[in-house]
């Protein structure tokens, strides 16, 4: 019953987080990313600052000394560069290619924590990364007739968004995971307020309809994040994570219904490799994990 309720979980903060990719795509066609960035950082800092107080009845997890060491700090800088790119590939770039090729982030977690924290990955998972980033080009078409140089936007968002969470891994496990998402968010209004000056658009104050997508993006994204934290502790990773991928179907879904998207063969092919690859790689690494338990 757990792992049902995680599952249903997971969905619902796929679904979540489609719907704040959707509304930060609205609001790019009439702000400035910096501005965006600046709304984003700004509303989720303060629901999550809200979050803590509500749960610990104080601030004070938000100002603990381990909030200002070295690793928190990196994953913050992760945060705000990535997020810089992900919300300008999401102006730039359709939807459905923004999330098929996000989906290689796992991958590229698994390909980082081997070069850089020396976890053991055989050939195997070598083999599916190494395909999954063959798909990852399919999406892309660097060098062919309809390639869009802003296509590789979300390619740097999967670097960075990789090393945010690698670095994740290195964090004190007691650090509560709502200080941890509002320096998350705080880092994308810092990097909206670094961009600021170094755009040539000014400053736009949203209209009424404006104001909506910066509310629903807000709550659909401390949303979707509350919900895949409850859905980690509630269910087994093994069952709960694969979940993660049904993102793609609903970015493809809204993309056709709201921006009327029509992904070609080529974006097609290239998300179903990197999803088989993804889930692959997934399954070798719990494969793994539990040999180590049972000769632990």
């Amino acid at each position: 019953m757990n792992n049902t309720r995680a599952i249903l979980l997971m969905i619902a903060a796929m679904v979540a987080f489609t719907m704040e990719d959707v509304f930060i795509k609205s609001m790019t066609t009439g702000l400035p990313v910096s501005q965006v960035l600046i709304f984003i950082g700004t509303g989720g800092s303060l629901a999550f600052a809200a979050l803590t107080l509500a749960q610990r009845g104080t601030l004070a997890p938000l100002v603990h000394r381990d909030m200002r060491g070295r690793a928190m700090l990196a994953r913050n800088f992760a945060e705000g560069a990535s997020t810089i790119f992900f919300v300008t590939a999401l102006a730039l770039v359709p939807l459905s290619t923004v999330a098929a090729v996000f989906q290689a982030t796992p991958l590229a977690v698994t390909a980082g924590a081997a070069l850089f924290l020396g976890e053991q990955v055989g050939w195997r998972r070598w083999s599916a990364i190494f395909a999954g980033f063959i798909g990852v080009l399919m999406i892309i078409r660097p060098g062919g007739e309809s390639f869009d140089v802003n296509a590789l936007l979300p390619a740097i968002t999967v670097i960075g968004i990789a090393a945010r969470d690698l670095i994740t891994r290195q964090l004190r496990p007691d650090i509560p995971s709502t200080s941890v998402a509002f320096y998350g968010f705080a880092s994308v209004l810092v990097a909206g307020l670094v961009l600021l000056p170094m755009t040539a658009d000014p400053m736009v104050w949203p209209t009424l309809r404006g104001w909506g997508f910066v509310a629903g993006a807000v709550i659909f994204g401390v949303g979707g994040y509350y919900a895949i934290v409850l859905a980690l502790r509630m269910g087994d990773a093994g069952a709960v994570m694969p979940f993660r991928y049904t993102r793609l179907v609903f970015s493809l879904i809204l993309g056709m219904i709201v921006f009327g998207e029509r992904p070609d063969l080529w974006t097609m092919t290239g998300a179903s490799i990197v999803i088989a690859t993804g889930l692959y790689t997934f399954l070798r690494e719990a494969r793994a994990a539990r040999r180590a338990r049972a000769t632990g």
